[in-house]
């Protein structure tokens, strides 16, 4: 896929109007096969100085909207285009309740203290300096014109493929100490390959955290141990999250005895 940056939709954004239905066509990317199309967001930033990577499926509509408009009043101030691509991504990366939700639950496999930080709250303030948050897909990506909510797909599909194996090599790149925590089955699915074609260090994948939306709400109270096990309801599954979540602490474990060696 051609290299992507603001550069070329600088325009675009500079006069960008939200849509009820979308966005504006002078941000499509490309259109895929099965209704599937990439549309440009301000999402390109990386934090060189993160220790962790939290990546999601693809931004929404919403989140799209948010950078936009973030990226677009940040370049009526008078902001350089690597300034607004910094101010839009952290403004709009995993925004609302699934940040406390994030935050709790790095708190209970002991991030915090691998950080070096009081909580993981503090990565969504005085501490940003420390995570990096991207998508398995950088770029929204619609599916017939509403959110793409990820699939098996997302390995087999060479349109969906190869966006996230070229955009995340780059951050894996960049970052080459940096743990990466993947939210959603995805998300876990892409990195799955990742790891199979030595593109990135399996230790250093978080695999096995429930995803943090508000949607996701009892996985999130059993995998934080505050609801019992006989109270859950049959969608969910707790040895799936007993699983993630000892994998994770032994990760967690062998990550801080090697330190940032990995």
């Amino acid at each position: 896929m051609e290299s992507i940056s603001i550069s070329h939709f600088k325009e675009a954004v500079t006069t960008y109007q939200p849509k009820k239905d979308g966005l504006p066509d002078d941000l499509l990317i490309s259109r895929g096969p099965q209704g599937l199309s990439t549309w440009y967001a301000p999402f390109e930033y990386i934090n060189r100085s993160a220790k962790l990577v939290i990546c999601g499926i693809t931004p929404g509509w919403q989140q799209a909207n948010r950078a936009l408009v973030v990226a677009r009043d940040a370049f009526a101030q008078g902001c350089s285009n690597s300034e607004a691509l910094q101010i839009a991504k952290n403004t709009a990366s995993f925004a609302g309740a699934m940040r406390s939700n994030l935050s709790r639950m790095l708190d209970r496999i002991g991030m915090q203290e691998y950080l070096g930080v009081d909580s993981c709250s503090d990565l969504f303030g005085a501490r940003s300096d420390l995570v990096n948050y991207t998508s398995a897909l950088k770029y929204p990506v619609f599916k017939n014109g509403t959110n793409y909510s990820g699939s098996n797909a997302m390995v087999s599909q060479p349109y969906l493929w190869n966006q996230s194996k070229e955009y995340l090599t780059e951050e894996i790149a960049a970052l080459p100490k940096a743990l990466w925590l993947p939210l959603g089955s995805s998300s876990t699915r892409v990195f799955e390959r990742l790891v199979d074609e030595n593109l990135i260090d399996g230790n250093r994948v978080l695999f096995g955290m429930p995803h943090a939306s508000g949607a996701n709400a009892e996985r999130i109270k059993y995998f934080l141990g505050e609801k019992p096990r006989e109270l859950l309801s049959n969608k969910v599954k707790p040895e799936v999250i007993e699983s993630g979540y000892s994998r994770l602490i032994e990760k967690m474990r062998l990550n801080m005895l090697q330190g940032s060696d990995l």
